[in-house]
């Protein structure tokens, strides 16, 4: 990508979480009742600013029965773990995960992909002197000989290794960028929907990284809304289900995600990309992957 084409991406995504404040409704008398996610713990990172414009959507589609709700970020940056500490102790309400066999154990779930597995298909990031190599990659065994960096708390962790394929992995997700830079291992898995932002965003980190230019994997990976257990947490499960399929039913769930889409997929070179298929299984029994509704294939873009 090129630096202005990065900065084009940013300023897009940017945008985005701008357009999250316009959705706020004003509070009136103080009777909005706020509800927090987590912050990034990444400075500047604007990955999630989709999801929570979509849940904004889905608490205004449910006003008239369940009242005025707004969305707030929470007063302090939060890692995976510390975002899962603070749901649970109620210093935030929701979470946007992909989703695993644990957090549905531990937390209540509301079963729509936010978006539409998306999030599963995969494209690496790598130091550019890598991709003669990985041109020559074209079955999962090959893929094997090279070195998978992961956050250690990140499910495909597993996911990965389960297809045996070959995982390093890192303390920290803003940590990665550095690892590959350095050599600590040869491909940085992304989804397609976050690798153009992160790569832009941390160049400065990795100068040699580039998106790999000619594999795409995909596994099962949805991502939900989750709640806490609780009363409190599952009514308002409740709540957020009703408004994500009010949007779905007035088509404003999919105008919603195919404007995401086309700015996410918009920075990538999709066509004649080698699609390797695994299985997720991390992925529990309930997900709903017979509803092709609620999914998105890309398929069909690596032909040609």
């Amino acid at each position: 990508m090129t630096r202005c084409a990065g900065m084009r991406l940013r300023l897009l995504i940017g945008l985005s979480a701008l357009s999250l404040l316009a959705l706020l409704p004003a509070r009136a008398g103080g009777q909005a009742v706020v509800l927090r996610y987590p912050m990034q713990e990444a400075s500047g990172d604007q990955r999630y600013a989709y999801y929570w414009q979509l849940l904004q959507a889905a608490l205004d589609a449910t006003e008239k029965d369940y009242g005025k709700a707004v969305l707030q970020p929470s007063t302090a940056p939060m890692n995976a773990s510390r975002a899962l500490v603070a749901l649970q102790s109620g210093a935030i309400q929701v979470l946007a995960r992909v989703t695993s066999q644990q957090l549905e154990n531990d937390l209540v779930p509301i079963r729509i992909p936010l978006d539409k597995g998306l999030t599963g298909y995969r494209l690496f990031l790598v130091n550019a002197e890598r991709q003669p190599e990985l041109d020559k990659v074209g079955t999962l065994k090959q893929l094997g000989r090279f070195s998978i960096g992961q956050e250690s708390r990140w499910v495909d962790v597993e996911i990965l290794r389960a297809a045996g394929l070959t995982v390093v992995t890192g303390d920290t997700y803003t940590g990665l960028f550095g690892m590959l830079g350095s050599g600590r291992f040869d491909l940085l898995s992304r989804g397609v929907d976050e690798i153009a932002a992160e790569q832009a965003m941390y160049q400065h980190v990795a100068p040699r990284m580039v998106v790999e230019r000619r594999l795409l994997l995909h596994y099962p990976l949805p991502r939900y809304y989750f709640t806490a257990s609780s009363k409190a947490g599952r009514k308002l499960a409740s709540r957020i289900a009703v408004g994500l399929e009010r949007l779905r039913e007035s088509g404003e769930f999919e105008r919603r995600y195919r404007a995401y889409r086309a700015v996410m997929l918009k920075p990538l070179r999709l066509q004649g990309r080698r699609l390797l298929e695994i299985s997720n299984p991390q992925l529990p029994l309930a997900t709903p992957l017979q509803d092709k509704s609620l999914w998105d294939d890309l398929s069909d873009l690596t032909r040609g």
